[in-house]
């Protein structure tokens, strides 16, 4: 008999948990509090590693028909505007990892997971609704779920995946283990025509490096539309769980007085086009120490509700999907009792999770660094190029560390840069 799977949240990592299951066999109910599906947000990047997740669902004619596939990743000083490293992407990258490096809206991604869950129907999915509480009695989850009529009769399942983001009611239940943690840096998000910006920048990722700042822009919606970050050092809003601020341009401009020329005409891009931005307070958790994070009895967490992370090596969203595509070979594993198939999915992601979760926090403190730290690590770029730039480690997914490399300044390990979301 079919097992079913109750997934809480409708986001990217709950609909590619949905679909995960669905291949592997499993009815899906999925639960997810809005009344209607929507992203906010603007850009995600995906690496190699999350586009292959993609492509193993048959979903590459999809992604190709909405995403971008930028050229070249290239760093340079918000300061003097220089450019420090440049790394090839665009077929460089499918020669080495076999597959491209992408960057899309977030509701494009989300769109086409959603797509896919819906043809043919596998997946049952209950908009307008949220599950509050859960019991796992070892043999069953029981949810109960609100709606706007007030409580739902409970729903049974054979296991549950909390997908629910950040604020994980999931989590807050079955770990007990607090609020995540503000980190100081605010995400000022926009999207801007591509024709607002100079015709070389379109067709690349290129990163901003200063002093407690960096900005990030990049191509989306088949390049038509451009993604725009600044991350700054400052004061997190009172309500940090609802991060999609409206924000006050004239704080950003304060924060980048002094950046070179050019990065400030890509800022202002914004208002000439007569667009805004948002803010975003980036919020985390420490990397996680073990399997157990992920996983107890039939309960188990999938993307930003098992390892949040800041924005730094841009795979918030492609740990999600990584950790759907093992999530579907545990729940494949139709001889083994259900606990042990979400333990084996919590044994193969929780070490290469908390590797990214630790190493997307190193690079906020290098990116924004000041003083001699912020020297060599644009004396390690200008030497070391691609070298730095480029993280075969975790884009070949095979855990190998073979292209880190580090540049010490005052017994100070500096390696494996990159952009962020």
């Amino acid at each position: 008999m079919d097992k079913q799977l109750l997934v809480a949240g409708g986001g990217i990592g709950g609909l590619a948990a949905a679909l995960a299951a669905t291949r592997a066999g499993w009815e899906v109910r999925l639960f997810e509090r809005a009344v209607q599906f929507s992203e906010v947000g603007a850009g995600v990047q995906l690496g190699p590693n999350a586009v292959r997740c993609l492509q193993a669902w048959g979903l590459e004619p999809a992604l190709n028909a909405v995403a971008a596939f930028p050229q070249h990743l290239q760093v340079r000083s918000a300061m003097h505007g220089g450019v420090l490293a440049t790394l090839a992407l665009g077929e460089a990258t499918v020669r080495r990892y076999g597959a491209p490096y992408a960057t899309i809206h977030r509701a494009d991604l989300h769109s086409l997971l959603l797509h896919a869950v819906q043809d043919p129907p596998a997946v049952q999915l209950n908009l307008g609704h949220a599950i509050t509480q859960h019991e796992d009695t070892g043999n069953a989850v029981l949810v109960h779920v609100e709606h706007g009529q007030g409580q739902a009769k409970p729903v049974e399942g054979d296991a549950l995946i909390g997908a629910d983001g950040l604020w994980s009611r999931t989590r807050t239940q079955v770990w007990q283990d607090g609020s995540p943690r503000a980190t100081g840096h605010l995400a000022y998000r926009a999207l801007v025509p591509a024709q607002a910006l100079p015709a070389a920048w379109r067709a690349q990722v290129t990163a901003w490096l200063g002093p407690r700042l960096h900005a990030v822009h990049y191509p989306v919606r088949r390049g038509e539309w451009m993604n725009l970050v600044v991350i700054i050092h400052g004061n997190p809003p009172q309500d940090l769980e609802h991060w999609d601020h409206a924000a006050n341009a004239a704080d950003l401009a304060h924060a980048l007085e002094g950046t070179h020329p050019a990065l400030q005409e890509v800022v202002h891009s914004v208002a000439a086009a007569g667009l805004g931005w948002r803010l975003w307070p980036l919020c985390d958790r420490a990397p996680m120490q073990s399997a157990d994070a992920m996983a107890r009895g039939l309960v188990a967490l999938l993307g930003d509700a098992a390892h949040p992370m800041p924005p730094y090596l841009a795979q918030g969203a492609g740990m999600a999907l990584e950790d759907a595509t093992q999530l579907q070979a545990a729940l494949a594993l139709h001889d083994v009792e259900v606990p042990l198939r979400l333990r084996r999915y919590a044994l193969n992601r929780w070490q290469r999770a908390a590797r990214v979760q630790a190493r997307s926090q190193r690079n906020g403190r290098i990116f924004h660094a000041t003083g001699l730290v912020r020297w060599g690590r644009d004396l390690g770029l200008r030497v070391l190029g691609e070298r730095l730039l480029d993280v075969p480690w975790l884009y070949r997914g095979d855990g190998m560390d073979a292209g880190l490399m580090c540049f010490a300044i005052k017994n100070l390990a500096i390696g494996a840069l990159f952009t962020s979301d």
